[in-house]
């Protein structure tokens, strides 16, 4: 039998949530098309580190991460509503590199086929 610990189970809720929140609520144009990527959590539930990607080169990444800073008192304060825990994890915002790591690699793949 596969056990999952707590933490991984709010961190599922907090990814869910939080998508939904940015598709719906958020209204900060920085903040478009963002995808939330995974979210990992301490086992004391203290902090949630949480990455996303947003397609468009280095600004885009740069003005995401400004707008989640200016936005995360209110996400916090909207997913302990919406999760009912008693602590609410502080949230700290990373940009997940793992989509640009796989397209460079895509694109030598192609450049060498195409040298072939």
């Amino acid at each position: 039998m596969i056990r999952f610990k707590r933490a991984d189970r709010v961190g599922g809720q907090v990814k869910k949530e939080l998508s939904d929140l940015l598709l719906k609520e958020i209204r900060d144009p920085r903040l478009d098309s963002v995808t939330i990527m995974r979210v990992s959590i301490t086992d004391d539930l203290r902090s949630a580190r949480i990455y996303f990607s947003v397609a468009q080169g280095e600004e885009r990444k740069l003005s995401a991460l400004a707008g989640f800073k200016s936005a995360s008192g209110y996400l916090r304060r909207k997913l302990s509503r919406r999760l009912e825990l008693r602590r609410m994890p502080e949230l700290e915002f990373f940009y997940d590199e793992s989509f640009d790591r796989a397209t460079r690699a895509i694109k030598v793949l192609e450049t060498i086929r195409n040298a072939s």
